[in-house]
């Protein structure tokens, strides 16, 4: 089982808290460009495994990459089943032989674990910092998702809940 979400990273960035000595305002960078990247990432909670890819677009043949990318990650003879939301782009791919698809309900991003993922890294990685081109939005990119990838704990952590069994 794997969980499917896209993101938008961008030179606009993030802005978050920070510490600061009561009474005081901190100043942050604030970068006011709109390039952006697309992180399309997937977790399986139980596996401990990732899989991302980084675009300049979003659409349905970047859809279709991701889902390919994903089903290469599976050990041979594994089917697949990946949990995503029913965006536009995800109505019309191309769907690996070795994967099934299962649409969540329509608004319910409280469903999806990815969605945690997101502020896990805008929260430790992409807050409160201006990127000079896209390409140091995708290293940044990157960088973070290679960081979230490396601690397994974390990825068994965000994505499992008590709703979701692989048990089936």
């Amino acid at each position: 089982m794997w969980i499917q979400d896209e993101a938008r990273v961008g030179q606009h960035g993030t802005l978050t808290r920070v510490w600061a000595k009561k009474g005081s305002r901190p100043r942050v960078l604030r970068d006011f460009r709109f390039e952006s990247a697309y992180i399309f990432g997937a977790i399986c909670p139980t596996a401990q495994k990732t899989s991302a890819l980084i675009f300049t677009s979003v659409g349905a043949e970047e859809m279709s990459l991701h889902l390919a990318c994903i089903a290469e990650k599976a050990a041979p003879d594994t089917h697949i089943v990946i949990i995503m939301d029913r965006a536009p782009w995800h109505r019309s791919v191309t769907i690996p032989n070795s994967v099934s698809i299962l649409y969540l309900p329509p608004y319910s991003p409280e469903l999806n674990p990815v969605e945690q993922v997101w502020d896990y890294l805008r929260s430790n990685y992409f807050s409160n910092r201006c990127y000079d081109t896209i390409e140091s939005v995708f290293d940044a990119c990157c960088e973070a998702w290679d960081l979230f990838s490396s601690q397994p704990a974390l990825i068994t952590s965000i994505g499992t809940r008590s709703w979701f069994s692989t048990n089936c």
